[in-house]
């Protein structure tokens, strides 16, 4: 398998690839990891005329806390190095624990944050955790720069709402507030495969014991990570096993998953609700083992 033809250039700056990028649009593809890229090349699935090395370009390649446990990733940083971070592993659990879901170790080694997102597989497990995060997403063109919610980045399987001149630079993560768990569940046929359902969830509570947020996003789903209305559910009460078992039951009532060889829509949707019951217990058995490192940091 050959790609077709195509024109390379190592881009020797941002300044140069954006350039090139305004002056091909469509015609020309970023390369990063080249994990998903260059399989869809070789299978002629893609077909740019100019492929614009950016991997010379060292300073997309960070992770900087922004205070608290918020955090920037440049867009050329790889998974692995965001998975082994510590910054990432104090203050940004759900990432870190996602990180060894994706695809296998080479891979990781190779594959790049940036690259992943403005992939947009809806099957993968980072857009769904950016969204569940409320991630930023910054991205640059020659005429300036704009953030971009991640609920407003993905906008259909393999499409995102860069522009045809934009190059996606930076992730930037908030930091997670106080009495907060979170979990990342998922099934997948065989290690590293892309998941036959996976859930990320996020569960905040008040020193009452009141569920004050809840936050779920699926990968697999549908054409894009999905949020969903059920989440609603559990604000303003306590977490008891019956109101996360309803929750779960009425979040994958609403999924409407693709289905595929390997499952159909009812058995993605019971996964859906058994990966949700089993988030939602997690995130929140954190939350209280989170409160209390809190409470013992502050004493």
């Amino acid at each position: 398998m050959k790609p077709a033809p195509f024109k390379y250039v190592a881009a020797r700056s941002a300044t140069e690839a954006l350039g090139l990028k305004a002056m091909h649009g469509d015609e020309a593809a970023f390369l990063a990891g080249g994990q998903s890229l260059i399989p869809a090349m070789n299978f002629r699935l893609a077909r740019p005329a100019v492929l614009i090395d950016i991997n010379p370009l060292i300073a997309l390649d960070s992770i900087r806390a922004q205070g608290g446990g918020a955090v920037r990733i440049g867009a050329l940083t790889r998974h692995r190095t965001v998975e082994r971070d510590p910054i990432i592993a104090r203050h940004q659990p759900l990432l870190h624990e996602v990180l060894p879901h994706v695809a296998h170790l080479q891979i990781r080694n190779r594959g790049t944050l940036g690259g992943n997102l403005a992939h947009a597989d809806p099957a993968s497990e980072l857009p769904a955790v950016m969204l569940v995060l409320d991630a930023r997403l910054r991205a640059q063109s020659i005429n300036g720069e704009r953030w971009i919610e991640a609920s407003a980045f993905f906008k259909a399987a393999l499409t995102t709402a860069l522009r045809a001149d934009e190059m996606l630079v930076e992730v930037e993560i908030p930091e997670l507030p106080p009495r907060c768990g979170t979990c990342f569940v998922e099934v997948a046929r065989r290690r590293g495969d892309f998941a036959l359902m996976g859930v990320a969830a996020v569960i905040g509570v008040s020193e009452a014991g009141i569920c004050t947020q809840a936050r779920l996003a699926y990968c697999g789903a549908g054409d894009t990570p999905v949020r969903v209305e059920a989440e609603r559910s559990l604000v303003g009460g306590t977490l008891s096993t019956a109101a996360i078992r309803n929750a779960a039951a009425s979040a994958a009532c609403e999924l409407d998953p693709p289905g595929n060889v390997h499952a159909g829509k009812d058995y993605q949707r019971h996964l859906a609700a058994v990966l949700t019951r089993r988030a939602l217990l997690t995130a929140f058995e954190r939350c209280r083992e989170r409160t209390i490192e809190e409470e013992h940091d502050g004493g």
